[in-house]
């Protein structure tokens, strides 16, 4: 790929190699790379069920670990709150059908929707924001509310005239009423991370979040510290960070030519979320909990997520000691038999990696010296969602994988039909064991498989153009890693995707 001069000059002050950005140009000429399904995780098959009688001594290795101040969380929290409001944003004449008393048997599937969003308004914890919000220029919303007129009250919901929730963050967004005020997703994970914690500690998150809302997110935090500090007797340490410019990515036109704006400079695209795991990377952290920002609940229905968590980390602990044990031995002892056979045994049997019983001690240490995660997995219950997989790489061996449905080649029918028999889910709540049997963080970014991009097709300018997402936090961007799923119920996954997820039980207080 030739880029002039005024390119690299571009490139440059991003920071990205234009060989980089040659092979982004020849994946998005080429197209991605499907990954190969060999057959999907189940109970006994790559996915283990934590027994009960182990519950008592995977709490007290959690406790430890608490004590030792090794815990911290990192929560992805740029993510747009567009999406989540998409059935409510419907064209003028829907609005209008939605003013009569009933509906006609044969309406618009989006105007039984709004209608079911109307009758329940005041169960949204943001109800009282929005009434305030339209009291101020002279609007009454219980007044709305029964002249049926949507147009307003979504006007002040989502546009900057009121709330402006469309193009907030999710992070934002109140989610859960509490006697405290209205909760958001923010929020609610610095009190899970509090009560997992305990009491009289330091409880460290980290937030990645888009440059322009960062103002928001600190004053969010500073409205609500003291009093989660005093409610769960603790302390906070909070973090932040930005998508780096240097993970953006290049863009084709409908030619397949690169994309430029008028003035004939390059176009760039933020590369999603695998471009996180330079954010990850540069926590340098010990023991990282890492959940979506839109899965969280309540006070009151945050018990089975607390039980869950401690034993996840609890059992990542307790392999990650015997993985640092070993790995001591081995620098210590590379020509030990015993060594060598006790290596073998727990890549194959405690993490089912892909070794032969002929490598040598370089090679071993090479397959047991990498960052570790213990991944919950929850039964199929048709939430979306990407899901455990053994595949099978370039080389031809067979690993576990996090697989996202856009990695997967649907029109091949086998590979289709792996996927529609799939028994569990990724709901993304996973514990990360990102330090070395030293005590050192890993350089995260040696264990990304670079080839899992995924190539897509977005508008932009009201034309086609051709996109490349980096792989992804949790499925490419941790390919190199040990890796071990754990079913976990269903009832610590309780993602809101659309507004009417606010709905479910586990959202009301």
């Amino acid at each position: 790929m030739n880029f002039s001069a005024d390119d690299l000059k571009q490139l440059k002050a991003r920071n990205i190699e234009p060989s980089k950005a040659a092979r982004q140009v020849g994946w998005l000429k080429t197209g991605q790379v499907d990954v190969k399904l060999v057959r999907s995780c189940s109970l006994n098959d790559g996915i283990v069920q934590i027994q009960p009688e182990a519950h008592s001594y995977l709490n007290k290795v959690f406790a430890s670990a608490v004590a030792a101040g090794r815990l911290g969380r990192f929560v992805p929290a740029s993510g747009a709150a567009s999406r989540m409001f998409g059935p409510l944003q419907v064209n003028s004449s829907v609005l209008e059908s939605c003013r009569t008393g009933q509906p006609d048997p044969g309406a618009d599937p989006a105007e039984f929707k709004l209608r079911k969003f109307l009758e329940q308004l005041t169960s949204f914890a943001f109800y009282p924001d929005l009434k305030n919000a339209m009291a101020e220029d002279g609007y009454d919303l219980p007044q709305a509310i029964a002249k049926r007129d949507l147009a307003l009250i979504l006007r002040y919901l989502l546009e900057p005239a009121g709330l402006c929730y469309a193009r907030l963050p999710k992070g934002l967004l109140a989610f859960h009423a509490a006697v405290d005020g209205a909760r958001t997703p923010f929020v609610e994970h610095l009190a899970e991370a509090a009560l997992l914690n305990g009491l009289d500690g330091v409880v460290a998150l980290h937030f990645t979040v888009s440059e322009e809302h960062l103002v928001l997110f600190k004053a969010q935090y500073s409205a609500w510290r003291d009093t989660l500090e005093m409610a769960y007797g603790c302390r906070f340490d909070v973090t932040y960070s930005m998508q780096k410019a240097s993970t953006d990515t290049l863009v084709l036109d409908e030619g397949g030519q690169l994309l430029r704006d008028v003035d004939g400079t390059l176009v760039f695209r933020p590369s999603g979320h695998g471009a996180l795991i330079e954010n990850l990377n540069d926590l340098a952290g010990d023991i990282i909990l890492v959940r979506n920002i839109d899965n969280v609940v309540p006070d009151r229905h945050k018990e089975a997520n607390l039980v869950w968590t401690k034993l996840l980390v609890g059992y990542l602990l307790s392999v990650q000691e015997e993985q640092h044990a070993l790995l001591k031995a081995l620098h210590e002892q590379p020509d030990d038999p015993l060594v060598r056979e006790l290596v073998i045994s727990f890549l194959i049997d405690r993490v089912q990696a892909a070794v032969s019983l002929n490598d040598d001690s370089k090679t071993l240490l090479d397959q047991l010296d990498r960052p570790l995660r213990v991944c919950g997995m929850v039964p199929n219950s048709g939430e979306p969602g990407g899901g455990p997989f053994w595949v099978r790489d370039a080389r031809g061996r067979i690993t576990k994988q996090i697989v996202e449905g856009a990695q997967i080649d649907k029109d091949n029918s086998g590979q289709a039909d792996i996927l529609a028999h799939s028994t569990h889910f990724n709901p993304v709540d996973m514990v990360c064991g990102v330090s070395d049997w030293r005590g050192r963080p890993y350089d995260l970014t040696r264990f990304v498989d670079d080839e899992a991009v995924i190539i897509t097709t977005k508008r932009q300018d009201d034309k086609d153009v051709r996109v490349l997402e980096r792989p992804g936090l949790w499925n490419g961007g941790m390919a190199g890693w040990h890796t071990l799923f754990v079913e976990i119920p269903a009832e610590t996954f309780n993602p809101v995707k659309t507004v009417f997820d606010l709905l479910r039980p586990a959202h009301q207080s």
